[in-house]
């Protein structure tokens, strides 16, 4: 990413093209019913232009994937990162068992524009779903493959890279790097954007309740900078290893390295460093 487009989206926001994620629908009687037992978020807020964000989580508690969820018609549809498109289909195929659901992948059917920043606003657009997938509140647009490409004179599109960086500089975690099946959703921060502790239960609820009443947690997630190169993968210590870094990119503005990492919990009170080099929290 370049200063220049730094202080281009900083200004007016940008325009991400999410097309290659996965994207699947559920059909049938009990579909809110059986996707709520699945997710940790409450599946009945998303209603009209609303979206919600959840992950979804194995008995252990631990994140089997991240969805965003809208309604449309007589059908819910989800989408989460590619990688996620085989794994994730079995995953809840997996617990329909005497439901009224049918679950289907469209993904080759849709294409997913996401907008964030600026003046422009969904209410101008038909079809647009309210949306915070960047730190920044934005929309999604659901479009026909054949549809044309939605077009912003304000907004520039972002490449992968640029929406990667991004993403990072918003300190935002995405599947598989800090969400995986080794991660707590708390781990992540995902507390208050994406689970709903009176909605009822779902897979690996019982583990995460716990961790919301005691407030402990193997890691959490952090956010750094610094002057030496760092790499994705790099251990983090503080004395010791404490933790790793998830993502990494360098900052168009500064030039220093950016990134986040998983840390053990309570680490991130000591002064960090990976090869030496002194990691600066942001």
């Amino acid at each position: 990413m370049t200063a220049q487009l730094f202080h281009q989206i900083t200004a007016s926001g940008a325009l991400v093209n999410l097309s290659a994620r996965a994207k699947l629908q559920l059909r049938g009687a009990d579909r809110v019913r059986y996707l709520n037992g699945q997710v940790t978020n409450n599946v009945l807020r998303a209603s009209g232009p609303e979206t919600v964000y959840a992950c979804v989580t194995d008995v252990k508690g631990r994140i089997s994937g991240d969805v965003f969820i809208h309604s449309a018609a007589d059908t819910l549809l989800l989408d989460a990162a590619v990688e996620l498109r085989e794994p994730l289909a079995l995953r809840l195929d997996r617990y329909i068992v005497a439901d009224d659901v049918e679950l289907a992948d469209v993904t080759e059917d849709w294409q997913i524009w996401h907008a964030f920043g600026g003046s422009d606003t969904s209410e101008a657009l038909a079809g647009a779903l309210n949306s915070n997938r960047f730190g920044a509140n934005g929309f999604d647009l659901w479009l026909p493959t054949s549809a044309a490409t939605p077009a912003f004179e304000s907004k520039p599109v972002l490449s992968d890279e640029d929406a990667e960086t991004w993403r990072i500089l918003q300190k935002v975690p995405r599947w598989p790097n800090e969400l995986n099946a080794d991660t707590f959703p708390p781990e992540a921060g995902l507390m208050d954007r994406a689970m709903d502790f009176t909605k009822g239960c779902y897979i690996g609820q019982e583990v995460l309740s716990r961790i919301k009443t005691t407030g402990k947690m193997p890691r959490e997630m952090i956010a750094f900078a610094s002057d030496g190169d760092v790499n994705v993968g790099n251990e983090i210590h503080a004395d010791k290893v404490v933790g790793k870094v998830t993502s990494a990119a360098r900052h168009p503005v500064t030039g220093q390295t950016i990134g986040l990492g998983m840390v053990r919990q309570g680490a991130a009170a000591a002064p960090l460093t990976f090869s030496g080099s002194r990691l600066q929290l942001r």
